[in-house]
């Protein structure tokens, strides 16, 4: 029987928010990492789920999940990197044939997209949730001077969730070497193929505290 787990990377420094961490900052009437919880609580397809901290935050993180959560394997440590985090959390899900991975500073994502994503790796082995580009994209140099305009056909967003055959992702991790913005790049320099899944631009991911502002927006909005 396929068993699907899930990986929440919830070991950023939040350098870019400012004072404090973002993933406990109120959010809907809770801290914003419970939400992220939530969705994949409620993800049928969900069957084990692990949680990989900070040192900074692993006390109240982990007490959100073991409320949230009654499908949680672990709590896991990140490491330096994504990937190490990532990795650490794949690690934790050894009986399990897909992996889906998240960012839990993305907390509106829904069980929709969770399950549309997986559907979308049983197909190929990889795939991500994603957005195609809208604005007119253009190429700078160093002086801060416009250096051309890239054609944003065929250009997409990514997103998380993603989600991959385990072997497949740990093959990733073991071939790819050096620094990654996610984990698809890493199964596309294997040569393997990934399929583009559409996200929903209401699927931000909270970096500084106008990102925050814009999905409590976001938030208040998808409840009317």
């Amino acid at each position: 029987m396929t068993r699907t787990g899930a990986v929440i990377v919830a070991a950023g420094r939040s350098l870019r928010m400012g004072a404090g961490d973002k993933l406990l900052q109120p959010f809907g009437g809770r801290p914003l990492i419970a939400h992220t919880l939530s969705a994949f609580a409620r993800t049928e397809a969900i069957d084990a789920l692990v949680v990989v901290v900070s040192a900074a935050n692993q006390a109240p993180v982990e007490a959100l999940a073991r409320e949230t959560c009654p499908r949680l394997a672990a709590v896991v440590r990140g490491g330096e990197r994504r990937r190490d985090s990532v990795r650490a959390g794949i690690e934790a899900l050894t009986d399990c044939d897909y992996i889906v991975v998240h960012d839990g500073a993305r907390p509106l994502v829904t069980p929709d997209l969770i399950e549309a994503v997986l559907a979308g790796a049983k197909e190929t082995g990889a795939a991500l949730c994603a957005v195609p580009v809208t604005d007119t994209v253009k190429r700078g140099d160093e002086r801060g001077l416009v250096h051309g305009t890239i054609s944003r056909e065929g250009l997409w967003l990514a997103q998380t969730p993603q989600a991959f055959r385990r072997d497949l992702l740990l093959r990733a991790h073991d071939a790819v070497e050096g620094d990654a913005t996610d984990d698809a790049a890493m199964v596309e320099a294997l040569g393997a193929p990934v399929r583009l899944v559409m996200g929903s631009r209401r699927n931000i991911k909270v970096t500084t505290p106008e990102d925050l502002s814009l999905a409590e927006a976001l938030l208040t909005a998808g409840a009317d």
